[in-house]
């Protein structure tokens, strides 16, 4: 397209006050507010804007191009994007099971019951019914944590850095706390152990270092400052080769040696034996409680399948310490977050039934021929399509766990392949991306892959349908 022309149809973009006095425009004026309206009108001919500046080609050139018949369903477009929650239901594709991004473990149907049921109504949150007196909030999963892990008490606050922050501002602040070097992790949106032990006043004395680290480096350490010994798993990789690091229960031991708490900030929240089912060790929460730990942290969200949340689990005399501390009342979690948690925990008593209906545990131990199941079901639903617009392939690949958990972890896969025929991988990407509801995949090779572990059953007609419509090409501005 000519700059000229470019500058003729600029120029004959109708102005907001113009659109606005079409009486085309009342039946939006009469379902929405004004502002709404404007701002839909505004942004809709910003996008004309854009698309005659940068487009080199456009579907229709002529005045039909600034007709309200072309431009009321763009304007219609952006009220929807206005009025519609900007958090919104994804389709996971991407295969990493423990996605960050995409909310991490989706919660099982007896959790999001619970969840519903407590906040439609009143609840006894605070109140203990028994005795018909105010209560604890925390006292609701207090004692499912303890009889799962074997600690002697429990805490929740809203997540793991939090019960973090908790944990070394009530036992350290003001003196030091002793890691190992290699230890020093940063996880996910830049969270890093050095940072929160600074925010919680504790003072970090590194031993060791990065790839080796001994007892003698933490006896060495200790002084007159010294307050805890901090151990943490490094759930977001692994140190190979030329390595050496304490065990839990050696520090537990030099703990009590020296009258100092130890605590074990484990992260990934597992509560089953992980290898029984094919799956990489994971240190489990049992285990670390059993060597005397004064105190473990853990997520709600990673390997333990529910909401987002931090759980403190150890020694009482510890654990009335934090329930004390005023940062709790900053930290604690709100009915949802409990009424979640309560129902995914009440699924740990049947190990069996948990591995079966938790979904996280559920896509970790899914085997490939479900998948390729669930992979021929999918290009069943888009064989009406022709080779005109895609081919499409069912593949082996691998999955990731995701989360910090299990970084070596490789989970075999299926996924289907795309191979678009009329757009470019990219666009295909994108237009999956911002359909409805969004379809989050990947590519690879010139190719976009669907992956099958993290794709419900009931989510294969959405897919297809997004598929179908994704690689139709629009005409529409």
């Amino acid at each position: 397209m000519s700059p000229s022309l470019r500058q003729q149809l600029l120029r004959k973009i109708p102005s907001v006050d113009e659109i606005l006095s079409r009486p085309e425009m009342n039946a939006l004026l009469k379902i929405h507010p004004r502002h709404l309206v404007v701002e839909a009108v505004r942004k809709g001919l910003g996008r004309l804007r854009e698309e005659i500046l940068h487009k080199e080609e456009l579907p229709q050139i002529g005045d039909s191009l600034f007709s309200l018949e072309n431009l009321y369903p763009v304007f219609q477009k952006e009220i929807e994007d206005q009025t519609r929650p900007r958090l919104r239901r994804v389709i996971n594709a991407t295969g990493v099971v423990i996605h960050t991004n995409l909310g991490r473990a989706p919660l099982h149907p007896s959790a999001i019951e619970h969840l519903i049921e407590v906040s439609k109504a009143y609840s006894n949150l605070e109140y203990d019914l028994d005795r018909g007196e105010r209560g604890s909030r925390y006292a609701h999963v207090e004692e499912i944590l303890c009889r799962l892990s074997g600690a002697e008490s429990a805490l929740v606050v809203n997540n793991n850095a939090g019960a973090v922050l908790l944990v070394l501002n009530t036992l350290a602040e003001g003196k030091e706390v002793i890691v190992s070097r290699g230890e020093l992790v940063e996880i996910g949106g830049a969270f890093r152990i050095p940072d929160v032990m600074k925010r919680s006043g504790a003072l970090l004395m590194e031993v060791g270092t990065t790839n080796r680290t001994h007892l003698n480096d933490y006896q060495k350490a200790i002084g007159p400052q010294t307050a805890l010994l901090l151990k943490v798993h490094t759930s977001n990789f692994r140190v190979m080769g030329f390595t050496s690091e304490v065990s839990l229960e050696d520090l537990v031991q030099l703990g009590k040696e020296h009258h100092l708490p130890v605590v074990d900030d484990l992260g990934s929240g597992c509560l089953i034996d992980l290898t029984q089912y094919g799956l990489e060790k994971e240190p489990t929460v049992q285990e670390a409680i059993k060597t005397g730990v004064d105190a473990v942290t853990i997520s709600g969200d990673k390997l333990l399948g529910g909401p987002q949340a931090g759980i403190i689990l150890g020694k009482q005399e510890c654990l009335e310490l934090f329930k004390n501390n005023p940062l709790t009342r900053a930290l604690r979690i709100d009915k949802l977050t409990l009424a979640a948690l309560e129902s995914t925990l009440l699924l740990y008593f049947d190990e069996k039934k948990a591995m079966e209906e938790i979904p996280t545990l559920q896509m970790l131990s899914l085997d490939t021929r479900k998948l390729k199941r669930r992979g021929k079901r999918l290009i069943k639903r888009l064989s009406g399509m022709t080779s005109k617009k895609a081919a499409f392939t069912l593949k082996e690949d691998v999955s990731q766990v995701g989360g910090g958990a299990l970084p070596l972890q490789e989970l075999p896969t299926m996924v289907v392949a795309i191979k678009p025929v009329e757009l470019s991988v990219n666009s295909l990407e994108e237009n999956l991306r911002k359909g409805d509801p969004p379809i989050i995949s990947r590519i690879s090779k010139e190719e976009l892959l669907l992956d099958m572990r993290t794709v419900f059953d009931e989510e294969i007609p959405l897919l297809a349908a997004g598929i179908e419509e994704a690689l139709t090409p629009t005409t529409k501005l």
